[in-house]
Parts: C-alpha cells; structure tokens; sequence
C-alpha cells in the first residue's frame, strides 16, 4: 500500500486533493492528512490526522519529518506556499519520500510576486509593470496593491491615486504595486502541466470570482494564452504542475501571478479530465501520462457541501 501525507488538510483545495487521491487509488493508498489543528473536516477525507506546527515554526520540518517517518510516508503533496517555501530548501535530505511539487525554480519565482514579475519578462514574456512600494510611488494610476509574499485575494487593494497609494503602503511596507489589467471579465486561470519527458499541457479557464476562489469557468483556447503558458514553464523549469493567472488585454494575455501550488480549480478541473494530481501521483511510479482532448466551451462550477461530526 502507497501512503500519501497531504498537508493542510483543513483548507478546502487539499481536501480536493484528499478526494481526487481516493477516486483515482481507491483502497491501494492510505491517505494521512496533517495542519496546524482539528477544528475543521479534514479528517472526513483521510485515513488518518495529525497535528504539526505552523511552516515558520522553527521545528516545522523536524515534525513534520517525524510524521512521515510515523506513518511510512511514501508521497508527500505540500499545499502551501510557506510550506513549499520552507520544504524547498530541505527535499534534498529526504530524498527517500517523493515530493509533489513543481520543481524548485517555480518554487522560488511563485512565492515571491515582485521575482515572478522579473523572471517572466526576462524570459520575454509581456507582463505588466510590477514595483515594490519601498521604491517609490507607482508611475500610473488606479494600480493594484498587494503584498509580494502571499497567496489568494486576501490583501489585494486597488490604489486610485497618490493618496491611496501612500495610505496602503504606509500598512503595507513589504508589498508590491502592479498594473491595474483591463478588462475586469478577461481573467484567465491556466493549469499548466508539464510531464518528466518535457510534454506541456494548458488548461485555460474564463472564470468568475466568487468570494476570491473560482466559482464558474469555461473552458477557451487561445493561442497566445497557450504560447505564453508553455514558454513560461519551460523558462521556469516546471517539472509537475502550476497555476497561471492572467487578464487578456488589448494587447495579449498579461501574466499577474504564478501558483507553486494546486489551485482552487483542482477539483473543478479534474472533472472534465484535466487531472494533474492523478498524472503528478503517477509520474512518482514512472506511469507514461496521457493529456486528454477538453473542448473549448466545457462550463464547470463550483459545489459546496456540509457534514456532521458527532
């Protein structure tokens, strides 16, 4: 039996990954799930719990190493970018456990938004004007602000002029400012995937917002969308997945973020056979990965549910 750690288990993208680990294994994976507490349902989709430290906790490694020890880690699935941050530095030690994370280059560039700016537009890749507030006000207005290290919507801002932008970076000393992308409706959230024997596959979703995860997505092909994807993962060395968000401007698509991470569209995806946790699960037994045909057009949706636990 192959036993596979997940982390975060409380958050609502690795209990995606918990049920798309299931449906694919069945009873030939036990599956243990791990986060900082138990006041969630995480334990409804593993085998078995248990509690570690915060991933900027000084004996976060050496807990969560003793785990996998515990309970004979075969694959561990982090999903956070501070857990990948901390993990990146040290999954050459432990090199006995197969790590499903995109490869330490897309590591480096995805947690940090200012490195992801640069990294891309010196692969030549059109992005939008990116700057830390430390250097100065932004040159155009209305311009987004939001912090360089850090993921989802949580403290994302928009600045209208020099008086917002002095307000939000006077609480914000250690975040960026960022072109303001239009138009608000041509966000496009990419899964990109790229297998050991260097095949890239694009997923690209038109998606709409809801409560700052993808609610409704419809699947698009769009050549500049596809070129700029597959370039980027070949520049960043992907090995496994990322995810890509950009807005399609006037004058092409924009890249504004990189997720070094599965994304909130993970379960939403594998539905209409884009099944990047499986293909990641499988390459770690040396499976040859076959990239299905998703037609343009294809609508998925966001479901919610609920349960009792005593």
């Amino acid at each position: 039996m192959t036993t596979v750690l997940i982390t975060g288990i409380g958050g609502d993208i690795a209990q995606c990954v918990a049920t798309i680990v299931r449906e694919s294994a069945g009873a030939r994976y036990k599956l243990v799930g791990c986060d900082t507490h138990d006041q969630h349902g995480g334990r409804l989709y593993v085998d078995a719990f248990r509690r570690v430290p915060r991933a900027g906790d000084a004996v976060y490694v050496e807990s969560l190493m003793s785990l996998v020890k515990a309970e004979s880690v075969d694959i561990v699935i982090p999903m956070s970018e501070p857990e990948l941050d901390v993990l990146c530095h040290v999954m050459s030690e432990h090199s006995g456990v197969h790590w499903i994370t995109p490869g330490p280059q897309v590591i480096k560039v995805g947690v940090d938004k200012l490195l992801t700016a640069q990294a891309l537009a010196s692969a030549g890749i059109m992005m939008p004007w990116t700057q830390s507030v430390s250097a100065g006000l932004p040159p155009a207005y209305p311009c987004i602000v939001k912090e360089r290290r850090g993921s989802g919507s949580r403290a994302v801002f928009t600045a209208n002029n020099r008086e917002e932008a002095e307000y939000l970076s006077a609480r914000h000393p250690d975040a960026i400012y960022q072109e303001y992308l239009h138009p608000d409706d041509g966000e496009v959230t990419c899964a990109v995937y790229r297998t050991r024997d260097d095949r890239v596959a694009v997923l690209q979703l038109l998606r709409r917002l809801v409560g700052g995860f993808t609610g409704w997505a419809r699947v698009i092909q769009d050549p500049a969308i596809q070129e700029t994807c597959v370039r980027a993962a070949h520049a960043l060395n992907l090995r496994g997945s990322m995810n890509i968000q950009l807005r399609m401007t006037v004058s092409g698509p924009r890249v504004f973020e990189i997720n070094p991470r599965f994304s909130s569209t993970v379960l939403m995806r594998h539905r209409i056979g884009f099944s990047d946790v499986t293909w990641s699960v499988q390459e770690t037994a040396g499976l040859q990965i076959e990239f299905p045909r998703i037609p343009a057009g294809t609508t998925i949706v966001r479901t919610q549910g609920a349960a009792v636990i005593n």
